[in-house]
């Protein structure tokens, strides 16, 4: 193109993205504070895996409105919604992070999720919308299957997800197995209690025929007992093509991770009753990215 051109577009139309890289000394996992255009600053975090994927975690709200007392974003209160393209850009940003010789090796990015900051269902068209960008074989031309929303249990959301032409993964932050419990540590539980949001998965579920991961984050003497196992194992069981995942409290100075042994036998005492399960990987707590601990605006 011509140098008047180019100039012009780069003057209208420039493809800068600023922000802030933070790696992680245990290697696989990188956080990049982004720089929205109104100077307010987002956190996304890229995940490697050993078998070559590369997962994004995507902000879908600058701060949240839910207040969640495991996570520090929930502090933050909530500043505005996330458009569009301001969650392509931050696929987009590590995406040509990953054409420069970053780490040991380059790569693609091969999954987005969207657990950073922000509660998707409460932005649904923009993130929607993102997916469809990216989704697109003449935009990012990444298959739907690799996409993953995490809620925490916005019905509306869960109900438009299940009549959307898209195959993508659906995850409910659960945490507790009994609304009193639920409500004391994710206040949106008075809105949406258990019985509703099992109502809306088990609808979803079969107008969709997918699964669907249920989270579980594991605190230590807050929900972790083996009395609790128990209670979570008889809310899920006759709900089918779901599982659990267990996920280590991060700490955001609230309170202590479940220990080891206690999470192997809640585990156990799930699968015992039918239920599967699988155990989240901890990524990037040493950089404060990894599940809850995203939180700068």
């Amino acid at each position: 193109m011509p140098l008047g051109l180019r100039e012009k577009l780069k003057e209208n139309c420039p493809l800068e993205i600023t922000a802030e890289l933070f790696p992680s000394a245990k290697g696989g996992t990188i956080k990049a504070r982004l720089v929205l255009r109104d100077r307010l600053k987002i956190e996304s975090v890229l995940l490697r895996h050993k078998d070559d994927r590369n997962t994004v975690c995507v902000s879908s709200q600058v701060g949240c409105p839910l207040g969640c007392q495991f996570c520090i974003t929930g502090t933050l209160g909530f500043k505005r919604n996330l458009e569009s393209l301001e969650i392509v850009e931050q696929v987009l940003f590590f995406a040509r992070l990953l054409k420069k010789p970053f780490g040991t090796a380059q790569g693609k990015v091969t999954n987005v999720v969207f657990m950073g900051m922000g509660e998707p269902f409460l932005n649904y068209d923009n993130v929607i919308g993102a997916i469809k960008i990216l989704n697109d074989k003449d935009g990012f031309n990444l298959g739907a299957r690799h996409f993953s929303i995490s809620t925490v249990g916005i019905i509306e959301g869960i109900e438009k997800l299940a009549k959307e032409n898209l195959q993508i993964n659906l995850a409910v932050s659960l945490h507790a197995p009994e609304d009193r419990l639920r409500e004391k540590i994710m206040p949106i539980n008075k809105k949406y209690p258990l019985a509703k949001i099992l109502a809306a998965v088990r609808n979803y579920i079969k107008e969709t025929n997918r699964r669907v991961m249920f989270e579980y984050i594991m605190i230590k003497d807050m929900n972790d007992s083996d009395e609790q196992a128990k209670e979570l194992a008889e809310l899920l069981k006759n709900i089918p093509l779901s599982f659990v995942n267990l996920i280590s409290y991060n700490p955001t100075g609230i309170f202590r991770p479940s220990e080891p042994v206690t999470i192997k036998k809640f585990k156990e005492i799930l699968e015992k009753n039918g239920i599967s399960v699988t155990q989240r990987y901890r990524f990037g707590d040493d950089i404060r990215a990894a599940c809850g601990q995203l939180g700068i605006c």
